[in-house]
This record gives C-alpha cells, sequence and structure tokens, in this order.
C-alpha cells in the first residue's frame, strides 16, 4: 500500500502528530489499514500513541471514498494496553491530570467509533485493557486462534473505565462484569463466543485472507449506505418499538428508496449489471 501522505485518497494527516507511531495505508479502492507501530513496546498505549491514533482516526471521518478501515498492530501483538511507564508517572499527578489525561483515550476511542467506514480490528498475539477496548469499539473484530485477551485493570486496583462503553456494548453488561472483575485471561474462542470477537482463524496468513474476505464483501456495498446502516444501530438499539421507531425506520428506507445510491443498486440489479460502487 502507498504512504498515506503522498496518497490523495487520505488527506490532512499530521506527519508531526504520528510521527510514526502510527503506520496509515491505503488503496485506491478505499481501503485503509491502520497499524499501530510501537513494536518494541508491544504496541502499549501512551500518551503520544493514543494522540496519534486519534489524529489517524478522525481524519478518516471526512474521507469519503474510504470504504473499510482495518486496524492491527505490528510485530505480531495488536496491543498490550497501557504503557507501563506512562502508568507509572501518571500515579504522581493530580486527579486533574489524571482525568484529562484518561479523556484523551477517551476521545481516541470515540473517534475509532465514529468512522463511517466499516471498521475491522485484526487482533494477533494478544489485546489486553485498552487494546481489547480498541477490538471492542471496531464494527467487525477477527483473531488469530492463539491471541489472549484480558481486563486486567484490578489487578492493579484501577478499572477499564474509558474502554467499558464500547465493551459493554460488544459482550453485555453479565460478561463485561465478571471479565473486569476477575481480570482473567481468556482466549480468542471464549472472546467469539460473548462476542468480543466476530471470527476466529488459524493464524496470520488466514488473519490475511480473511482480510481479503471484508474487502471483497464491502466494496460490494454502497458506502453511504453502509454509513447509514452503523447509524441505524445507533439510533434504534435500546429503544422501544413504538410508532416513533417505527415512523422513524419507515423515513430511513424510503429516503434511500429514492435517494442516489438506492435508484442506481435497483436499477443495477434490473439491468443485471455491477453498481457504480462495485465497479473495477
Amino acid at each position: 500500500m502507498p504512504n498515506p501522505i503522498a496518497d490523495p485518497l487520505v488527506e490532512g494527516v499530521d506527519v508531526s502528530a504520528t510521527s510514526g507511531l502510527v503506520r496509515l495505508d491505503s488503496t485506491a479502492e478505499g481501503v485503509v489499514v491502520v497499524t499501530l507501530n510501537r513494536p518494541q513496546r508491544k504496541n502499549a498505549f501512551d500518551a503520544d500513541l493514543i494522540s496519534a491514533m486519534e489524529e489517524a482516526f478522525s481524519t478518516l471521518h471526512a474521507q469519503e471514498h474510504v470504504r473499510v478501515v482495518f486496524v492491527r498492530g505490528a510485530g505480531g501483538m495488536f496491543s498490550a494496553g497501557a504503557d507501563l511507564e506512562w502508568m507509572r508517572a501518571a500515579a504522581d499527578r493530580s486527579e486533574a491530570d489524571n482525568r484529562d489525561d484518561a479523556f484523551q483515550m477517551a476521545k481516541m476511542l470515540k473517534a475509532l467509533w465514529d468512522i463511517p467506514a466499516l471498521t475491522v480490528a485484526l487482533v494477533e498475539g494478544g489485546a489486553f485493557g485498552g487494546g481489547a477496548g480498541v477490538a471492542a469499539a471496531c464494527d467487525l473484530a477477527i483473531a488469530t486462534a492463539d491471541a489472549k485477551f484480558s481486563f486486567s485493570e484490578v489487578r492493579l486496583g484501577l478499572v477499564p473505565a474509558t474502554i467499558s462503553p464500547y465493551v459493554v456494548q460488544a459482550i453485555g453488561p453479565r460478561a463485561a462484569r465478571g471479565l473486569f472483575a476477575t481480570a482473567r485471561t481468556f482466549d480468542a474462542a471464549y472472546a467469539e463466543k460473548i462476542g468480543l470477537v466476530t471470527e476466529v482463524v488459524a493464524d496470520a496468513a488466514e488473519l490475511n485472507k480473511a482480510m481479503d474476505r471484508v474487502i471483497d464483501h464491502i466494496l460490494s456495498c454502497a458506502p453511504g449506505a453502509v454509513a447509514d446502516s452503523k447509524r441505524l444501530v445507533h439510533d434504534v438499539y435500546g429503544h422501544r418499538i413504538d410508532h416513533g421507531l417505527m415512523d422513524m425506520t419507515a423515513h430511513r428506507i424510503a429516503a434511500a428508496r429514492v435517494g442516489e445510491e438506492g435508484q442506481e443498486g435497483v436499477r443495477a440489479f434490473l439491468e443485471r449489471r455491477k453498481p457504480s460502487w462495485a465497479q473495477g
């Protein structure tokens, strides 16, 4: 994949902000790979990495041609969670300073959550603490069979606060309570069972094949409809099915039917051809 700074598909990346901690690669078809690039620290989070990730994720909000965003870690490890040196320094700061620090993590996760395109975590090695939170904040998470997961914060007298909205959304409150409270390490099979992971593959080679399958699927889908469908889930989840919700969903499908993508998609189906977004 080309360097995104020179690639017109992804514009506006602040090179000084990312400074090599996050690698952002893209293709002309709209496939973007965001790689956490601290392999010497097992891609553990510190303030600089979190800032670089937020910058990368926020940049992708305005890129109309981005179809799918993969998030992975360099060096065969997704993320070991919080960097120990960063945590040691945090212990000497005031509560107000720690609140500001934690809010940066919360902003980074929300920037990932708000990406309009499909987002997919590719988990190798392990995803611990905040790393598991990043996987939960993606629309899909694919893991190798030997990957490990843990929410280990309580072992340090801490709580998995900033990642909790995404983890609870992914696995539900009961599973979250048990895993948060015990801090136990679990494997990819269990992560799939509870919904933290959506697919388990044998190894890194199969992970790349799974990535190709996702690309094939998403390039056949209308990008605007993908973004609208993601928003639809947010807008209906947890709401009572009443007249207001029924009316809202009827308006959504009516707007889609008369919209540019809806018109093109139905025409292409009837004419037995590929729609414009699936050409190539």
